[in-house]
């Protein structure tokens, strides 16, 4: 890994491969066994199970072409691998480049010095439905790269599609209301690489958080890190080869009257290898009202404005307790 190709904040807790090789422990296999769905056969009551006690599950047989998602690896290693400087003045709008701050706060450039939470990763932010203003025809690698993630998108919106349908029925949503729950031009990609890090245990790749999506779809690298809580336990997600994993977000949560669940996650660190993964995220149509025995009438814009003030005025995202009724 090239030093200057990290934030400048993160150099100083990476210390030289030798010191690292030296180093290495031995972690025991604890990884735990998250449900399975084959979209070759969906079963409908393996997702509403999945959905209620995990909010999180292994999809296979998802149809995404291997070549795709090998490709989409190497271009984001090389693209991550740029100088920090260079990376700065080359993801330009619509993309936009972020570091050591939460998904929710897409750029890094207001840090001055290293806050106690900043999260220890580095990402590309990429709005799906606004490629074509991307002006990638002058950048070999970011052209290639632009291709890919259309193309990628397009399988995702399609999985997250078929997906949530199954989760509507299982639900009896209303289906002209249901129709606004899910929208495909909301959709954007974001590309996380979490570097190696001599103080792992010190930091997070990714704090303890929910997303604010419907459905998020990841695809991650063999090396692992991804954690879920379940039953007030943190429990590791194994990476296996050519899988995705499908988790629910506070607007599925809600969309579901709570039947649903979206699941705590964290990223772990590792101190002798760095992660790349390549997250999709789709969210209700832009005006769609989420209606709820539960919670208040909103659109997603009111929750992102809501989340927002709390994160400026809290320091943290309170989520859908803002919208409770009572």
């Amino acid at each position: 890994m090239k030093l200057d190709s990290l934030p400048p904040v993160f150099r100083d807790k990476n210390t030289s491969e030798e010191s690292i090789v030296l180093d290495k422990e031995i972690e025991e296999d604890d990884d735990v066994v998250i449900p399975v769905i084959d979209l070759e056969n969906p079963n409908p009551e393996k997702i509403g199970g999945a959905c209620k006690d995990w909010g999180m599950f292994r999809l296979v047989n998802h149809g995404v072409p291997l070549n795709i998602l090998t490709q989409l690896q190497d271009h984001s290693r090389d693209l991550f691998s740029l100088s920090f400087e260079r990376k700065q003045s080359l993801f330009t709008t619509p993309l936009s480049y972020f570091w050591g701050t939460p998904a929710l706060t897409p750029s890094g450039t207001a840090l001055t010095g290293v806050p106690r939470n900043m999260n220890w990763v580095e990402g590309l932010n990429i709005p799906l439905g606004l490629l074509a203003e991307f002006g990638a025809a002058d950048n070999a690698k970011l052209h290639s790269f632009r291709v890919l993630i259309e193309e990628y998108g397009g399988h995702l919106a399609k999985l997250a599609s078929t997906v949530f349908e199954v989760m509507a029925k299982n639900l009896n949503l209303n289906p002209q209301h249901s129709k606004s729950y899910l929208s495909e031009s909301t959709g954007f990609v974001r590309v996380y690489r979490y570097p190696q890090c001599s103080m792992a245990r010190e930091s997070w790749g990714m704090d303890v958080h929910t997303d604010s999506s419907v459905i998020s779809i990841l695809f991650q690298d063999q090396v692992g890190g991804l954690e879920l809580l379940k039953d007030d336990k943190w429990l590791k997600v194994k990476p296996i080869p050519h899988t995705l994993i499908l988790n629910l977000g506070d607007m599925m949560q809600a969309i579901s009257n709570d039947e649903y669940k979206s699941v705590k996650h964290r990223v772990k660190l590792n101190k002798w290898d760095e992660r790349l993964s390549i997250c999709y995220f789709v969210f209700p149509a832009e005006g769609g009202v989420i209606q709820s025995s539960k919670y208040k009438p909103f659109t997603y814009s009111d929750f992102q404005a809501q989340v927002q003030q709390d994160i400026k005025a809290l320091g943290y995202k309170v989520g859908l307790d803002k919208f409770r009724v009572g």
